[in-house]
């Protein structure tokens, strides 16, 4: 099988590539468009691999889509090419809406033209499936909710609504014209070769560096963490038996307050990496509450019993497994994050600037 798979220079998609090449058999065509965020370091491990191909190529570009499906003939697509930080969206909009929006658009127009010229059997077994967000559903609101696959979508903030339109976008092109798409929402990711604005590397690097560990308002928003190569794996499942026309949701079973997650990691670090900076005493001392984030939303939990149950998915890591991997492999791979770090990316919380 020929994968395409859009954003496979990123945290999610090269976890998905890296899958694809190391435990499988199919081939991977990477495309990605290489924004900040994408970065061809974290597949170093497969570059190397007939199985893996690399494509420079905006999503946006309709031109250059056609080309690389003309020329690839890929009999699925994974679509994870997307903006897709929060406070970014907060302060530059335009590109979530461009990226997430009219590229997801496009991608759909150049697949679907690809996928008429296909024959009966191949436009069968044909797959285009749509990698989104928990986000889109908003808030939950008892401390024992539980998003599930027909929960109402109320996105709070400009990414999550980009990504909420790219999902009804997809679903609509399956219902007008039959492209067989599949939907799947995830919970936070975390874990190797994840962008350092995120929250978890973030902590990391600044504890490291005897820098300010910002956490947002009081740090008891709660988030269900999913660790990105557990993730990997249940998307790789979803392409290859997945229904069409179903949605999946993909969590970790790992439901933490942010404040109790930054802590977390201060406890490892004194563990694994005790020669701190300079003035520094302990980790948690360099935690610093800051102006919460507009429209922050409170708490998201999944309910990822379908999968399971249907696909027989299933997180292979506990939080704790996890974070401990994550944390020592960013205190093995310091050539990895310091080049990333030498780029436009400063080590702050975005998001609050009005």
């Amino acid at each position: 099988m020929k994968i395409l798979v859009t954003g496979g220079a990123g945290f999610i998609g090269s976890a998905v590539v890296r899958h694809i090449i190391k435990n499988t058999e199919d081939t991977a065509v990477n495309v990605d468009k290489l924004t900040y965020a994408g970065n061809l370091e974290s597949l170093g491990e497969v570059e190397e691999s007939s199985r893996y191909i690399f494509e420079q190529v905006d999503i946006c570009n309709r031109a250059e889509m056609d080309r690389v499906f003309t020329e690839h003939k890929p009999d699925a697509v994974m679509h994870l090419a997307a903006e897709s930080h929060v406070d970014r969206s907060i302060d530059g909009p335009a590109a979530f809406i461009e990226t997430n929006i009219v590229g997801t658009y496009i991608l759909l127009e150049a697949t679907r033209q690809y996928w008429n010229t296909l024959e009966d059997a191949q436009k069968k077994a044909f797959r285009f499936h749509h990698i989104s967000t928990d986000e889109v559903y908003g808030d939950l609101e008892g401390a024992d909710d539980l998003f599930t696959e027909t929960t109402s979508y109320e996105p709070s903030s400009p990414y999550s609504a980009s990504k909420a339109s790219s999902d009804h976008l997809v679903r609509a092109w399956r219902r007008t014209y039959g492209l067989p798409t599949i939907v799947t929402n995830c919970s936070n990711n975390y874990g190797p070769y994840h962008f350092p604005e995120k929250l978890i590397p973030l902590m990391i690097l600044n504890a490291m560096s005897g820098k300010a560990l910002p956490v947002y308002g009081d740090g008891m928003q709660v988030r269900d963490w999913l660790f990105v190569e557990d993730h990997a794996r249940a998307l790789y499942k979803v392409v290859k038996e997945g229904v069409v026309g179903e949605t999946y949701n993909i969590g970790g079973h790992n439901e933490k307050a942010n404040i109790d997650v930054v802590k977390t990691i201060c406890t490892l670090l004194e563990e694994l990496h005790p020669n701190k900076p300079e003035d520094v005493n302990a980790y948690e001392d360099l935690i610093t509450f800051v102006t919460d984030r507009p429209g922050h939303d409170v708490r998201y939990a999944i309910d990822a019993s379908k999968i399971e149950r249907e696909l027989g998915w299933k997180p292979e890591e506990t939080f704790d497994t996890g974070i401990r991997k994550t944390v020592e492999w960013y205190l093995n791979n310091k050539d990895w994050w310091e080049r990333v770090l030498d780029g436009s990316y400063v080590g702050e919380r975005l998001g609050f600037k009005g």
